[in-house]
């Protein structure tokens, strides 16, 4: 009778994980994390927005905090990446081992602020657009869910994680 069931086992990890990214965007945030700063304009141009948000580079130390944060960026939730102190890693999306060498940074900033641009059906968050967004907690309302500087912060971290000639992430 349960014959098929074995079949999805291995869909389980991606189905609790995705839960689990939902189940948190949706709560809500703490007052810490709500972002209240004036949200920067920026333009697209192709597929990338190649001008920072915040006028500078951001840090790739405070970036790879934000990635490796269970509070704040999330990112490993889905993805794996090279954060080896990070012991359960998502695997839902792709790899960020090797991002600064598939994209550049005007990419990488695009795919953070606004993922929604390149595919209208991810589940990865726009991290940096307020407005047009479907079931979005009253504490999230006209928000955005990292600063302008943290969206800097996280792009010159990705940029630092680049690809050997056999294609291994370093």
């Amino acid at each position: 009778m349960f014959s098929a069931m074995p079949s999805l086992l291995p869909y389980k990890g991606m189905a609790v994980a995705a839960l689990a990214a939902l189940l948190a965007l949706a709560a809500g945030p703490s007052q810490a994390q709500v972002q209240t700063e004036a949200r920067q304009d920026y333009s697209i141009v192709a597929d990338a927005i190649p001008l920072s948000l915040t006028g500078s580079p951001g840090d790739a130390a405070r970036g790879r905090a934000i990635v490796a944060s269970r509070q704040q960026g999330l990112c490993l939730l889905c993805h794996t990446g090279p954060i080896s102190e990070e012991r359960f890693q998502g695997n839902l999306a792709p790899d960020l081992a090797g991002a600064g060498s598939r994209w550049t940074i005007g990419q990488l900033r695009l795919r953070i602020v606004d993922a929604r641009h390149f595919n209208a059906e991810t589940i990865m968050p726009s991290y940096y657009r307020s407005k047009d967004l479907l079931r979005v907690a009253g504490a999230w309302q006209d928000k955005t869910i990292l600063t302008a500087q943290q969206i800097e912060d996280v792009v010159a971290f990705l940029a630092t994680l680049r690809s050997d000639e056999k294609g291994n992430g370093k």
